[in-house]
């Protein structure tokens, strides 16, 4: 069938996209979600969505998705009915436990990134890898997929080092401590990392309150070519791209199957021949116990020979916030004090020292930690960070006094006298998002104490910090019904009684 073109003006995120009256679309014999073949000079695939009113009899309504394949706007289109993709054949075999091969699950990531897979489609993939699992070799088939459909950095440096965490816990701004001192003894370190998903805060979100972080690939090549070193947001290089739209199903349906995949891509996109995986383990971090991080680090290193990434592993703290901050400002502030040896903030300064030694020593170097703690103490770090801001558009000369932090504040003080027992860190991501984090910049939270200080009643445990007074109220509500903290002694066995049955919260972590 023969039709006129419609130009709608409509993005559909990557989607091929056409909208056909119903009567059309009776005509041609497809209804909603179906496919059909649009044939100008060339041929381009789209999924249909069917209206009554929006599309006249005789038109076809196209995305710009489908005016940027054609490469010109046709003024009429030859409209077939297409056959479903072939990976739809292959996530149904997902869905009923049959095990992928690698075509097929290349089939399915190409159908991801180019569009041709539906919002549903995908979903029922990432449904089925929940349910079924994936051994190693889907992993690995998975990862090289991804960044196979994707761009790749191509740096050419013999040996490129790169760090991730897992995620789970707050205030965690070690990138900022690591990048400069890995860039500052001499090892390449190009930092992608992501904005904040479930978090209050994402690395991308921290360091842009020191420098620009949308950087191209070209100006990421620059930084790194200068400096050694960058810290760039990951969402504007386009490696690895079907991982960013698997991560917003993942997110839409509370689980987390891909994400050895999901890490291990990027960085095989990014270039990388040497990662050190930060796994925070302990309650309230993703992975709770030191058995299951053991299990997870086993075939993350696993996974990493089979994409030639020599790959370390080591399990962190996560039962409390890394550091006395959560939220952008407040945490770019807190690291910029530590590098100039201004702050105090002694696990902060272990774990970015014991990853930052980690990277040495998988790089044939003795003594990583020490190492890592003089080029802090020399200032050498505080340095290569300053040279890093400058080259990614900052301004060099920032002082921790300069970053802004939100006025409008909340004191929590302690109703009781002991010793801080543990922190909720579910609880304190909800009440620094509440104040307007990661968005604004300047809410978050400052603690006064942490996990085994001594606690006098009224003392003040954490100020929440907010920029509108409007989200400070509606965290006062909050703060009301959560329990984010517990104070008591350490003899004391019982945590709290529950005498009716309690309101259970979801709380689910998707970091990257």
């Amino acid at each position: 069938m023969q039709l006129k073109v419609d130009i709608i003006g409509i993005d559909a995120g990557g989607k091929p996209i056409v909208f056909l009256n119903k009567t059309d679309a009776d005509e041609i014999g497809v209804t909603a979600s179906a496919r059909v073949s649009l044939k100008a000079k060339k041929e381009v695939t789209a999924i249909v969505n069917v209206s009554t009113k929006s599309v006249k009899k005789g038109h076809i309504g196209i995305s710009e998705e489908i005016r940027s394949s054609f490469g010109h706007t046709p003024h009429v289109v030859d409209v077939e009915i297409s056959a479903f993709p072939r990976s739809l054949q292959f996530v149904r075999s997902k869905l009923e436990g049959k095990k992928l091969l690698r075509h097929e699950i290349y089939e399915i990531v190409k159908g991801v990134v180019d569009g041709t897979l539906n919002e549903s489609e995908i979903a029922s993939f990432v449904t089925a890898l929940h349910i079924q699992g994936m051994d190693l070799d889907e992993a690995t088939s998975l990862s090289l997929s991804m960044v196979e459909t994707g761009k790749r950095l191509n740096l050419r440096n013999k040996v490129i080092v790169d760090k991730h965490s897992i995620g789970g816990v707050p205030g965690d701004k070690t990138t900022l401590l690591v990048v400069p001192i890995v860039a500052a003894a001499g090892l390449v370190i190009p930092k992608t990392s992501s904005r904040a998903i479930t978090s209050a805060c994402g690395t991308a979100d921290r360091a842009e309150a020191l420098m620009p972080v949308n950087l191209s690939s070209e100006e990421m090549k620059g930084v790194v070519k200068k400096t050694g070193g960058c810290i760039v947001w990951g969402g504007s290089l386009e490696l690895a791209p079907a991982d960013d739209i698997f991560v917003r199903t993942e997110y839409s349906l509370y689980i987390d199957p891909l994400l050895l995949p999901s890490i291990m891509s990027k960085k095989k996109a990014a270039g990388a021949t040497h990662l050190v995986i930060d796994i925070p383990t302990g309650r309230g971090a993703k992975v709770k116990t030191i058995n299951e991080a053991d299990y997870l680090a086993k075939d993350l290193i696993e996974l990493g020979k089979r994409l030639k990434i020599h790959t370390h592993c080591v399990l962190s703290y996560g039962e409390q916030p890394v550091g006395y901050t959560i939220g952008p400002a407040l945490e770019a502030r807190e690291a910029l004090q530590v590098l100039m040896n201004e702050a105090n903030v002694p696990d902060l300064l272990d774990k970015a020292c014991n990853i930052a030694g980690a990277i040495f020593e998988i790089t044939g170097r003795k003594n990583g930690y020490s190492l890592a703690r003089q080029i802090v103490r020399s200032g050498k770090a505080e340095a290569k960070l300053r040279e890093i801001i400058r080259e990614q558009g900052g301004k060099s000369t920032i002082k921790p006094r300069d970053i802004k932090v939100g006025e409008e504040t909340i004191r929590v003080k302690a109703k009781s006298d002991g010793k801080l027992l543990w922190i909720s860190n579910s609880s304190m991501v909800e009440i620094a998002r509440m104040a307007g984090a990661p968005k604004d910049k300047g809410s978050g939270i400052m603690f006064s104490k942490k996990i085994g200080d001594t606690i006098s009643k009224d003392d003040v445990i954490f100020t929440v910090h907010a920029e509108k007074s409007r989200k400070l109220s509606r965290t006062h509500e909050l703060l009301e019904r959560l329990e984010p903290v517990g104070i008591g002694k350490r003899t004391d066995m019982v945590i709290h009684t529950v005498r009716e049955i309690p309101e259970l919260k979801r709380s689910f972590v998707l970091e990257r």
